[in-house]
């Protein structure tokens, strides 16, 4: 393989500007074939983002000659019966998060990869970006110190917007989306501890349920190898917004949004901001990767293995035991 040809399983909101045009930008990767059920729809993608392809068929993009790298861009429901369509053709997967619907389709995708000699990589692209990729480098270079804990507070009011709302609103329907809201923010976040901290030790169950779903309040408790205690909430019916994470170390902290463009950094020294701007395609630099991944230039930016211990967490936060 010298060039990555990508085909997409659902060109809907996310491949439209956050990773679908990245693609075709990134070098030694070109996007020849998009495919979704609706042919009006993907015939306006194919023209707007000049893609010489489509279909209205995952078979006959799956089976393209022509494709060797398949991005599924679909809800979460379909994720395993997709990645193993590709596995068995014997294309390489990006698969968008979260990765499948529970830990027990997890050890099925697992299962099916171990016997194969496919590359699969998970879009948790957040690794990549630039606020995510210092905070890493803060921690590296011991910034703060030897790391004690870490903490996510989100808080969502009906009226915020961080969560991508659809016509048919499919992340409520755990059938489509495994939860709720929780089910389509919490892996990214819950991925960056698991990346910045390390193998897991024990995961404490601290999930909230009372009479309301799981997808309006959800918490819990990680204990990593290192030692650090990560703790984190997520309440999608409050009355007041917030979106943080501290991390708390022997010399001060670091403190970021998810959605937000700077870094806080306080120690016993000194106190620094630091500021960030996203890409255009927030998904090009992790898609840089993948491709560097696929043609045997690099490590897996984002493992199959990785995305399991996700969805391990996000099961046992939400009291879910497979």
């Amino acid at each position: 393989m010298n060039t990555v040809n990508w085909g997409i399983i659902g060109c809907g909101n996310v491949a439209e500007v956050k990773s679908g045009p990245a693609f075709q930008k990134v070098k030694h990767s070109a996007l020849i074939c998009v495919m979704r059920r609706n042919e009006e729809k993907v015939k306006d993608f194919a023209k707007r983002h000049n893609v010489p392809n489509y279909t209205t068929s995952v078979s006959k993009l799956v089976n393209d000659e022509r494709v060797n790298a398949i991005y599924i861009a679909t809800p979460p429901s379909s994720h395993l019966h997709y990645t193993l369509q590709a596995i068995q053709a014997g294309k390489s997967v990006y698969l968008e998060k979260p990765m499948v619907l529970h830990s027990k389709e997890a050890h099925i995708l697992l299962k099916a990869l171990n016997k194969s000699n496919v590359k699969v990589t998970v879009a948790h692209y957040r690794r990549n970006l630039p606020l995510f990729t210092e905070v890493k480098s803060l921690l590296g270079a011991n910034v703060i110190g030897k790391v004690a804990s870490a903490e996510i507070e989100i808080a969502q009011s009906q009226s915020a917007n961080l969560i991508a709302k659809t016509d048919e609103n499919w992340r409520l329907d755990p059938e489509i989306s495994g939860g709720g809201y929780f089910h389509d923010i919490a892996p990214h976040q819950i991925d960056l501890m698991c990346y910045y901290f390390g193998d897991v030790a024990k995961i404490k169950i601290n999930a909230i349920h009372d009479s309301m779903s799981p997808s309006d309040m959800v918490s819990g408790e990680v204990e990593f190898e290192n030692g650090v205690q990560f703790k984190g909430s997520w309440n999608f019916a409050a009355s007041e917004d917030s979106d943080r994470c501290t991390i708390t170390g022997e010399k001060g902290t670091i403190t970021f949004s998810f959605y937000s463009d700077e870094i806080r950094v306080e120690t016993t020294e000194k106190r620094e901001t630091f500021k960030f701007q996203n890409p255009k395609h927030v998904q090009q630099p992790m898609i840089e990767q993948v491709v560097g991944y696929f043609l045997g230039e690099n490590e897996n930016p984002c493992s199959v293995e990785e995305a399991a211990v996700v969805t391990e967490i996000m099961d046992a936060f939400c009291g879910i035991d497979y």
